[in-house]
């Protein structure tokens, strides 16, 4: 062989698996580590993924708008079902979706077109359980620094954040993109992410597992704000206290005040509470937001108190005071002047207490990934992609994401929801536009398919896609063993 020849480098092969569109010599992958050049072939390096029995889909309709017989049962026990994990993208827009998969399921002729879409009109709605102040609605959240979504509304016993979007993507400085779409990547890959919030508290966040605030893991969400407390418990309290006040940042509950101790024919206590007095034994703003008890930044249950009025209170009052997970309580008796002090819990209060803390579910962070699904993911399904968003809007396509059952927003579009502890574990890859990769799936009767103007020609039957090199994973695993998600659930069965 000539030296030239001997010396020269192997020939770089051209990656169309997105817009960044990399070079890639023999040997190495590309930017987003998930195509590499392997002897002059662009090979996936993920595997294409599997998963037997699962949640039910939709009843499909046919063009009467009448329910089928059919159950909708898509991923049914000892079917494979084909996800689009592993199975690469359509870019450039003029290519049929990589796989499009035929399968009978009892007895109809089904069709599943499976792709990994390059969503960069994307983010996460993270749930975090926790009845501590993490920042004000609208506060900014920071990874490293950067940007990357706001604190949103506060739900019950919950806070909401909302990160990623196109405006932090690609709206931004380059860091601000990058550190956007790790952070994304991460959460929806179920990783730990810390992240800061603006005038509030810095984070740990990880799907399936509780918050660490401020470097404390939460343990409990709350039962329910103050009045909600009080009115699961007035019985049980009922006679072995004369006051109970449940400490809560949304509404702080008064237990002889409340339509619940009146209905019990408690006596006034007398004891008043500093905050604006909404309707009998309910009071907002107590105190301010923050870490302490019922998310407040009460550390002093006292400092909520006003004195007691001295018309209506008495010396020996017993006196209880909770937060609204039972994992603070302080329990008083007043003395001649009905100043509160302090004395030795009953047990029955003790029982009682330890009961709402019982009823108390385990705090944890969600994360759902929300996407919508655009005109170049929806060629690779039809020629005529309006037809395909009209298709799910009208119950006859099956949207899933990783075999997870997807919910579809109503209005415009086909705009997706999917907690990403439904999904086999790695299940988003990104590319460096910065956008993520995420599977999606379309599930419909062949001859729906084919009045969509689908890709008829490229449909292949479920065997020759299934192969000894795709990766299964068994979804019952999250059905029948209550602490799959806790351990990762898809990562147990990953085979």
């Amino acid at each position: 062989m000539p030296d030239d020849l001997r010396d020269a480098k192997p020939a770089k092969i051209r990656c169309d698996a997105c817009p960044v569109m990399c070079f890639i010599a023999d040997g190495k992958s590309g930017a987003c580590d998930r195509y590499a050049n392997h002897a002059g072939e662009l090979v996936r390096l993920d595997p294409l993924t599997v998963i037997q029995s699962g949640a039910k889909a939709v009843a499909f309709l046919d063009q009467g708008n009448n329910a089928q017989d059919w159950d909708g049962d898509v991923i049914q026990g000892g079917r494979d079902f084909v996800t689009a994990v592993g199975a690469g993208t359509t870019y450039p827009d003029y290519k049929p979706a990589p796989f499009i998969v035929s399968q009978e399921v009892e007895g109809v002729d089904m069709v599943t077109v499976v792709t990994e879409g390059i969503f960069s009109y994307c983010g996460v709605k993270v749930k975090i359980d926790t009845d501590r102040h993490i920042g004000d609605e609208r506060a900014v959240v920071r990874v490293d620094g950067e940007a990357i979504g706001h604190v949103m509304t506060s739900e019950y016993g919950s806070k909401m954040l909302s990160l990623g979007g196109v405006e932090h993507l690609t709206g931004g400085s380059k860091k601000e993109g990058r550190v956007t779409c790790d952070a994304l990547l991460r959460l929806c890959n179920r990783d730990a992410v810390e992240m800061t919030i603006d005038g509030g508290v810095t984070m740990v966040v990880e799907a399936g597992k509780p918050p660490i605030i401020n470097g404390t893991p939460e343990k409990l969400m709350r039962v329910g704000c103050g009045s909600a407390t009080i009115g699961m418990f007035a019985k049980q309290w009922h006679g072995h206290v004369d006051e109970v006040v449940v400490v809560d940042d949304h509404i702080t509950g008064v237990l002889s005040e409340h339509e619940a101790g009146k209905g019990l024919d408690m006596t006034p206590s007398g004891i008043r509470i500093n905050g604006r007095r909404s309707t009998p034994g309910r009071y907002f703003q107590v105190a301010d937001p923050g870490t302490g008890w019922g998310g407040t930044d009460v550390e002093d249950p006292l400092t909520i108190l006003r004195p007691a009025d001295p018309k209506r209170a008495w010396p020996g009052l017993r006196l209880l005071m909770i937060s609204t997970t039972g994992e603070q309580w302080a329990y008083f008796i007043l003395d001649d002047g009905l100043e509160p002090q302090p004395a030795d819990i009953t047990p029955e209060l003790l029982t009682i207490a330890e009961r709402i803390a019982e009823n108390c579910e385990p705090s944890l962070c969600s994360v759902l990934f929300m996407g919508g699904a655009g005109g170049s993911l929806r060629a690779g399904v039809t020629e005529n992609p309006v037809r395909l968003t009209r298709s799910v809007k009208e119950s006859l396509t099956h949207v899933s994401c990783g075999g997870a059952g997807a919910y579809v927003w109503p209005g415009g579009g086909i705009t997706v929801m999917v907690d990403v502890m439904d999904m086999p574990t790695n299940s988003f890859g990104y590319v460096p536009t910065p956008a993520l990769v995420a599977p999606i799936e379309f599930t419909l009767r062949r001859e729906d398919y084919g009045t969509l103007g689908g890709h008829m020609e490229h449909i292949q039957p479920v065997g020759d896609v299934v192969t000894t090199d795709v990766r299964r994973v068994a979804q019952q695993a999250l059905q029948s063993d209550p602490n799959a998600r806790e351990n990762y659930g898809w990562a147990k069965d990953d085979r």
